[in-house]
């Protein structure tokens, strides 16, 4: 039996964000970088997106949503409108190897995205991909963090040549293909399979401001609590994991305009060809 369970937050992606600040780092003489760990209780932007208070007082006066639905109905009808939206913004915090990740990102059918990623409290990245082309801007804390090991001289002159502008590459590039894999939501959506559901319908409850009905289910590794929009689409809005795949993800701004630009060319750096 195939379970149909929330999808899982693809490992990794932060994973090919840092590749690209090494290879920037390399790129402009800090050679052989390697990534830095730690530890991180800053929770930001991914698990406070929602509010799991509140069980809808006035409902009790209206018919109950999905009344007439069971559990597993519930998840079909929500994946499914899911996987019909042009866009949809995630915001995430997750778990990748021993550290923190923290998301918020903006991805449409046309593989564009917009959005920053954070890990450990070491610096912020801010991701635009633009068609085929992948724009990144690393903040100074991150290019230290990920230049950690090398000669302090080298990792101040990539951090006054880089910190804050845009490094630009082609999407088509080897060292690209995570980065425009993450930046695809129809390869994001695909987590949205048509398996048997388990989950059990819970209480009523509101996330930021939503209502929404809860919903429970567990693959053996890990337990699932979905959350589901009971006004207008029956959108997902906010899925909680706990054991294996510990984390937080919320989806809002469903067919929204992605917000991604190209850079003004003044504040743009051409890794292609720091690298050739």
């Amino acid at each position: 039996m195939t379970v149909t369970t929330a999808p899982r937050f693809r490992r990794g992606a932060f994973a090919a964000v840092c590749a690209a600040a090494v290879l920037t780092l390399a790129a402009c003489g800090a050679s052989d970088t390697k990534g830095s760990g730690g530890s991180n209780t800053d929770t930001g932007t991914g698990a406070s997106t929602g509010s799991d208070s509140g069980s809808g007082k006035n409902s009790a006066k209206k018919a109950e949503p999905f009344a007439d639905l069971s559990g597993p109905e519930i998840v079909k009808k929500s994946f499914a409108v899911v996987r019909a939206a042009s866009s949809l913004t995630l915001k995430a915090d997750t778990k990748e190897g021993t550290g923190t990740v923290l998301t918020d990102m903006a991805l449409d059918k046309k593989g564009n995205c917009a959005g920053t990623m954070s890990m450990n409290g070491e610096g912020t990245a801010t991701l635009s991909k633009v068609g085929a082309t992948v724009y990144m801007k690393f903040d100074e804390e991150m290019l230290r963090a990920q230049g950690k090991g090398q000669p302090k001289e080298e990792t101040d002159a990539v951090v006054k040549m880089l910190a804050d502008r845009w490094v630009k590459t082609d999407g088509k590039a080897p060292d690209a293909k995570d980065l425009m894999e993450f930046c695809d939501l129809d390869d994001f959506l695909a987590e949205f399979e048509n398996g048997d559901s388990v989950a059990r319908k819970g209480p009523l409850t509101t996330v930021d401001g939503q209502q929404a009905i809860t919903l429970y289910e567990t693959d053996g590794t890990s337990d699932y609590t979905m959350y589901v929009a009971t006004e207008g689409k029956p959108y997902l809005l906010k899925v909680v994991v706990k054991g294996k795949d510990a984390g937080t993800m919320a989806f809002t701004d469903y067919n929204k305009p992605v917000p991604a630009k190209v850079p003004a060319d003044k504040d743009i750096v051409d890794l292609d060809n720091l690298t050739d």
